[in-house]
């Protein structure tokens, strides 16, 4: 059985991790370490919990009401064949997926198993958080540096295509 290290149980209802109502996925362990980061308790690769992903999907495909799944952290790519397996079963029920990575798209690219799972994420936020960089006037994202992608595209016309979240 596939298991995903967390940070904490899934968090509902969730206006700031994308479009709409989101669940979010808190992902342990991250090696940024970036000045300033809002999670830093996520940062510990061996803290939090493991759970088997088969019962985490049916805990987030019973939320109601919501407009997609963000998986957050920590960095979700540390932990990509995981994540690749929930994305994959959330996906098959139409569920709309959106990850946060410190990562940068085209590092992303280079790695095969992070390609996996970047095939099932409708939009990625990619890259660092820079502290002096920082911003709460940005919607979905903690400072400029940081670009909200729309992976389909971007994957399709094999350049960043950036996703524009207003109507």
């Amino acid at each position: 059985m596939v298991k995903i290290r967390l940070a904490s149980p899934i968090t509902t209802d969730s206006v700031v991790d994308g479009k709409g109502l989101r669940t979010v996925i808190w992902c342990q362990g991250c090696t940024h370490h970036c000045q300033g980061c809002h999670n830093a308790d996520t940062q510990d690769l061996n803290g939090g919990f493991e759970q088997e992903i088969n019962d985490l999907v049916q805990a987030v495909l019973a939320v109601e009401l919501q407009s997609g799944v963000t998986f957050s952290g920590g960095e979700p790519m540390l932990q990509p064949v995981a994540c690749t397996a929930i994305a994959e079963k959330l996906k098959s029920r139409g569920v709309n997926i959106w990850c946060y990575t410190g990562f940068t798209f085209e590092e992303l690219l280079n790695r095969p198993d992070c390609l996996k799972f970047l095939q099932y994420i409708d939009v990625l936020i990619d890259g660092k958080f820079e502290l002096a960089l920082k911003s709460y006037d940005l919607l979905f994202k903690g400072s400029a540096n940081q670009r909200i992608i729309d992976v389909s595209e971007s994957l399709k016309e094999k350049k960043v295509v950036l996703y524009e979240p207003l109507p």
